[in-house]
């Protein structure tokens, strides 16, 4: 299992563009990686079901942690047909966990700079953020840890970016996912009321 150091940063559009000026000139462009996802919240995991539309791929993730619950993810992922989407989004319902999930479509551009991995997005939920990331080992010393967050601060404030803190990721993640229950709550409420007869 691969270990992932990931920091997040939400900003406006400007910053949004001016960040993709500077990582377009300065560092490597990977390309756009536009991406529906499934997100299927657990209490201390999270599950995901990719359609990779940009790459024509498809894949489902279990990362070892949640949002706010610290910047290192053990992360074991795979990949599947993009046909089968639809039936790993079912099977996972199937399972028990529709009520924890929820879906986005990520607007994204991959970047390199300084070794580090910038997926540079939009979303409705997120707004206009990036991710910085290292990946490293599964059996990767605490050392080298450290040492990978150190880098990510370290370019995330070279390029003018302000990093969430886990607390600010945490309270953002916890206000999202009230918002989701409450919408599905009423959804749900208004399918009953639409069903009984008048």
């Amino acid at each position: 299992m691969a270990i992932e150091i990931e920091m997040r940063a939400r900003f406006d559009k400007d910053a949004h563009d001016a960040l993709v000026e500077r990582l377009t000139k300065d560092g490597e462009d990977l390309g756009q990686d536009d991406k529906h996802i499934h997100f299927f919240v657990l209490p201390d995991q999270l599950l995901k079901v990719t359609d990779n539309q940009s790459a024509g791929t498809a894949k489902i993730t279990l990362k070892d942690s949640r949002i706010g619950q610290g910047a290192a993810f053990g992360e074991t992922e795979f990949p599947i047909a993009r046909d089968d989407v639809p039936k790993a989004v079912q099977l996972f319902a199937a399972l028990g966990f529709e009520d924890d999930r929820h879906e986005a479509f990520n607007f994204r551009r991959n970047f390199l700079f300084r070794g580090v991995e910038i997926a540079v997005k939009w979303s409705e939920a997120w707004g206009y953020h990036a991710e910085f990331e290292r990946v490293l080992p599964g059996d990767a010393p605490a050392a080298a840890k450290d040492e990978a967050t150190t880098e990510i601060i370290d370019v995330a404030a070279e390029l003018g970016v302000t990093l969430m803190t886990e607390d600010e990721l945490a309270a953002f993640t916890a206000a999202f996912e009230a918002e989701e229950a409450a919408r599905k709550a009423a959804r749900s409420v208004e399918i009953r009321q639409g069903s009984q007869p008048s």
